[in-house]
């Protein structure tokens, strides 16, 4: 049995769902990131059918992605000025150091949970004085 044939399942006796292959979902399906890419979200839709392809280094051996019908999307929701109050507020807790409180430019790691110059002390004051 093909890969091909694996994952091609139109009527969605094997999966519960429509399934097909990769790259073959036919027109008026689309997966979510294709759908914002053209403005819509699923807006409350169950999911219609899904594309999937046999994977080697997965455990379960496949790879999904859920399909949503076009025809049934809904446009974007535009951003409101509190949305946007409340993003800035998030991106700027992302900048700032809890340690010291310095913002900075770029986003506070999340591996350290702090700047660098707080999570290694040492290694500043060792370059700053070879300098």
């Amino acid at each position: 049995m093909s890969a091909y044939t694996k994952c091609f399942d139109p009527a969605g006796a094997r999966f519960g769902i429509p399934t097909f292959p990769w790259q073959f979902a036919p027109d008026g399906y689309a997966t979510r990131r294709q759908l914002r890419a053209a403005g819509l979200r699923p807006g409350g839709q169950p999911v219609a059918a899904q594309v999937m392809r046999s994977h080697r280094g997965r455990r379960t051996g496949a790879q999904v992605a859920y399909l949503y019908r076009v025809d049934l999307a809904k446009p974007v929701r535009p951003m409101t000025s509190r949305k946007w109050g409340a993003l800035a507020l998030a991106m700027l807790a992302r900048h700032t150091c809890p340690a010291c409180r310095t913002t900075y430019s770029y986003c506070i790691p999340t591996s350290l949970g702090m700047c660098i110059l707080c999570a290694y002390p040492e290694e500043q004051r060792a370059a700053a004085h070879a300098a």
